[in-house]
């Protein structure tokens, strides 16, 4: 279905989606996205991210974090060298790759569960995928580097098309649509179908919460979720911590537990197939319960 032919309310829209398409093989593992929420982990080996810059800078105490979350039941550990907080700048190919290669290599050799790297960068991606990640997560939706795709089908890696407005330094100041859900649809369709034209077969969209979007645009995507399910991808969403649960709250990030779980079982029961968090085992709780009430109960 085009995103012309979408029609309102879209929260009333089903995913009629093949289910092969939600079944992917990663690491050598088997996904079953449509059988239960998956969670990803959130991995920061950066100075500077909104959330815990800093925290795991240093290679062991990330590839501690990284053994932690996987005990606590995370699916995918996403690891980033760079951050995307608003406002942010870029670091060099070399700082990034410095920072999350030796995390992934020892992750690699230490878990079965596979490895994402976050970045939009095709020359990190290219290294990371060569210590042992699988998956490349690109906040650019693959726009940003020319030579992404062809590095994610050169290794038959999956990837995460992520929508933004602007570059995280940018991505903030006065963001417009006239509609979010449409513009943000219409964005990831067009990065689907190139990626598939490129030979990149497993494919998982992110609408990208927070990232160049204003407090309603964010409910607005939420309560518009099922809609890119049109996709016929594994739909991912990261709520967690985000700005739009500490203006809801008057908190700060440190405080943003509560309100990240709603979000979470919001997310669940609207169609996210994958979430990605910092607060592993609490959200993992989180999620099994929105499974049992969405009717996709699973064991813990």
């Amino acid at each position: 279905m085009s995103a012309k032919n979408l029609r309102e309310p879209y929260q009333d829209l089903t995913t009629p989606a093949a289910d092969d398409q939600y079944c992917l093989r990663i690491s050598g593992m088997d996904f079953d996205f449509h059988s239960r929420t998956h969670l990803m982990g959130v991995l920061n080996v950066t100075p500077d991210s909104f959330s815990d810059g800093g925290q795991f800078l240093e290679t062991t105490r990330a590839v501690e974090r990284g053994l932690q979350m996987a005990e606590e039941g995370a699916d995918i550990i996403d690891v980033g060298g760079e951050s995307t907080r608003p406002g942010s700048d870029p670091v060099t190919e070399e700082q990034e790759i410095a920072r999350v290669a030796p995390v992934i290599e020892q992750l690699a050799r230490a878990l079965k569960i596979p490895l994402s790297i976050d970045t939009w960068k095709a020359r990190v991606a290219q290294a990371a995928l060569g210590s042992g990640a699988s998956i490349v997560n690109d906040i650019s939706g693959m726009t940003f580097d020319p030579q992404m795709m062809h590095v994610a089908r050169e290794h038959d890696a999956t990837v995460i098309l992520m929508h933004m407005k602007g570059t995280p330094r940018t991505m903030q100041q006065n963001p417009r649509y006239e509609n979010v859900i449409r513009e943000v649809y219409e964005f990831l369709s067009i990065q689907v179908n190139k990626a598939k034209e490129q030979g990149i077969r497993q494919i998982i969209v992110d609408p990208g919460i927070g990232f160049g979007k204003t407090l309603e645009h964010n409910l607005d995507l939420i309560k518009g979720l099922q809609t890119f399910g049109l996709l016929g991808c594994p739909v991912l969403v990261g709520p967690s911590r985000k700005s739009f649960i500490g203006k809801l709250l008057d908190l700060p990030v440190e405080e943003r537990i509560e309100g990240t779980a709603a979000a979470v079982t919001a997310c669940v029961l609207r169609g996210a197939n994958i979430i990605r968090v910092h607060d592993v085992k609490q959200m993992k709780r989180v999620a099994c319960v929105a499974d049992a009430l969405k009717g996709n109960a699973a064991p813990l």
